[in-house]
């Protein structure tokens, strides 16, 4: 490729690069920026309700306990469901432990069974008065809040196993004949509670058509990295026709969907979520998420307020799922669950799911071990390109052989006309038979795959808690040592996005003697890489690896083809080319209009010196 061509390639590289780096803040300010967005958000009604509802349990808690309740209150629509002591009812399968409480009928706390959390503890999605989900209605003249009421439940454990299934009821009465009840239901084995909410002979006491569901969550803190947890973790919905948004992964956001019924909302917290199934859809739901960075044991705190219709028998089926986001699983959990689990944009998003992702599951039936199933996946998406590596080499090889005499046309021309050498330039290029981008269009051909991939790894699920060598958890970094904040670096030093740059710089090298890059081009190439040991650094040990075994890889591929590859063949090829009389070709549009742009620019008078 001719230098111009090489130039413009170098310097998108490194604009890419440094947007990277240079447009992500230090720790500091993210915390500083962080901290007045959450106040922003507390000021504006952002954020979810969890802290206030907690206090004011608590405070509830203390008045019972201190002060003699008031007798006009408990004659109140659901007034003696104001009293109560708090009790706790387990239920357990073989994958989950769900703790209800009473006070709210609500979901305590959810246990996976099979998985720990990074430093190997139980991990516990959520837990205490970090979680909330509660009825709002109006009954008489009262606004009702059951979340703040005390339920009786009908058992106080239950154990499904097998194919057996079971349920709980927790009842909140208005009287002997007039209460809501919640119907839990688990199976002996999977991650879905379901949730049947039933009124019974309400009708004169308050609207029960539709309710409105008030729920909020704080997610907490499983993985090494917090920054990273939090990068990750936001609001998925569907809506009934199957349509999946998001909220923002890294400010605090709301929204409002009432144009369309929502299937489900999901409270991802990274590699596990949380999510509200509406078998009949939400008719309308507003959603929040904000993050507290002085809360250093959750990672964002989420909440939404979703209406539901009544169902024909008076019922309103709802669902949980407590589980991994893991895309192959999600996908047997139906409602499409699995579109929760972000693969890229656009067409980068089509690249993972088809074909990376299946290759990935196909690779994971010989060995469990996902470090060599990354080194079989890098080794077959390296032969599928080898192709385009040979003839970018070739590209490379031939243009290599061109520099003399493109030299001697420099000398001719000089460097004061531009478009006249450019011209030449290509004059030559056509007698030798060279396409001056053949080395760049193969590696602009690869970019998706790259790019993919810098999606596809941290996404990945089955590389939580998979070591390789060294690296204990291929889903988050490896540190070498750690120490203070630096910028740029961060607070440690990751041996193999370490060895990842190592192996670029000297690609780098290796390259600039194929092209024959000289002058400053020939050290532009080593300031990219530089530029990834910082943004890359805190990012999956797993996505560094491939990207180092890709460039290892590279440099065998190189090797073997340099042995195939004749620089005096190719030069005696091009000679060959130079004496075959001239074919006139028809010009592709593009081409016309460049050579047009030249021939205009030729005849513009030479700009005077100053």
């Amino acid at each position: 490729m001719d230098k111009n061509t090489f130039t413009g390639l170098f310097l998108i590289m490194i604009i890419m690069g440094a947007s990277i780096f240079f447009m992500k803040p230090n720790d500091a300010d993210i915390k500083k920026e962080a901290i007045r967005m959450h106040a922003d958000s507390a000021k504006k009604g952002l954020l979810p309700k969890t802290a206030a509802i907690a206090t004011k349990a608590a405070d509830t808690a203390k008045a019972v306990a201190n002060v003699k309740v008031d007798s006009a209150i408990l004659k109140s629509p659901f007034g003696a469901a104001t009293v109560g002591t708090e009790k706790l009812i387990t239920l357990e399968n073989k994958d989950i432990i769900v703790k209800l409480t009473n006070h709210g009928g609500r979901v305590y706390s959810v246990e996976l069974k099979d998985y720990k959390t990074f430093n190997k503890k139980p991990l516990v999605l959520f837990e205490g008065d970090h979680n909330h989900f509660g009825l709002n209605f109006t009954a008489g003249n009262n606004s009702i809040n059951t979340d703040n009421l005390y339920f009786t439940p009908s058992a106080s454990a239950l154990t499904v196993s097998g194919k057996d299934s079971s349920t709980v009821t927790m009842r909140l009465s208005y009287s002997a004949t007039q209460y809501i009840d919640y119907i839990y239901s688990l199976k002996g084995e999977g991650y879905k509670l379901g949730l049947t909410i039933k009124p019974t002979g309400l009708d004169q006491v308050a609207n029960t058509n539709t309710i409105n569901v008030n729920w909020a969550a704080s997610m907490r803190k499983q993985e090494k990295d917090m920054d990273q947890e939090r990068r990750y973790s936001t609001i998925y919905f569907m809506n009934t026709d199957e349509g999946v948004d998001y909220l923002s992964e890294t400010k605090d956001d709301k929204t409002d969907v009432n144009d369309k019924k929502l299937q489900w909302v999901s409270y991802q917290a990274h590699f596990f979520s949380d999510v509200l199934i509406a078998k009949k859809g939400f008719d309308k739901s507003s959603m929040s998420i904000s993050t507290d960075v002085t809360d250093t044991t959750h990672s964002r705190q989420m909440s939404a307020a979703l209406t539901v219709s009544k169902n024909t028998d008076g019922t309103y089926p709802l669902e949980f799922y407590f589980g991994p986001v893991k895309y192959n699983f999600l996908k047997t959990q139906g409602y499409h669950l699995e579109k929760q689990v972000y693969m890229g944009w656009g067409f980068l998003a089509y690249i993972n799911r088809f074909s990376v992702l299946p290759v990935f599951n196909f690779l994971s039936q010989f060995t469990s071990n996902y470090g060599l199933i990354i080194l079989a996946l890098t080794l077959i998406l390296k032969l599928v390109l080898s192709p385009l590596t040979y003839k970018s080499y070739l590209s490379m090889a031939k243009m290599r052989v061109l520099k003399p005499e493109m030299d001697e046309i420099k000398g001719k021309v000089g460097e004061d006309n531009p478009t006249l050498l450019q011209q030449e330039y290509l004059k030559l290029y056509k007698k030798a038979g060279v396409n001056p981008l053949g080395g760049c269009l193969p590696l602009v051909i690869q970019m998706p795959i790259v790019f993919a991939f810098f999606r596809f790894f941290p996404s990945l699920f089955e590389l939580r808690g998979q070591g390789f060598l060294w690296m204990h958890d291929l889903s988050t970094y490896d540190a070498l040592i750690t120490f203070p904040n630096i910028p740029f670096i961060g607070n440690h030093l990751s041996i193999m996005c370490l060895l990842m740059t190592i192996s670029t710089l000297i690609y780098t090298y290796f390259n600039n003697q194929i092209s024959g890059a000289t002058g400053q081009m020939k050290y532009i190439g080593y300031i990219t890489p530089v530029i990834f040991l910082g943004a890359l650094n805190s990012y999956p040990s797993g996505l560094n690896y491939y990207y180092f075994l890709a460039n290892m890889l590279t440099f065998l591929q190189q090797y073997i083809i340099r042995l195939m590859v004749d620089d005096k063949k190719i030069h005696a090829q091009i000679q060959e080319n130079k004496k075959k009389p001239e074919v006139k070709k028809k010009q592709s549009s593009f081409q016309a209009r460049l050579e047009e742009m030249t021939r205009q620019k030729q005849q513009l008078p030479p700009a005077k010196k100053k």
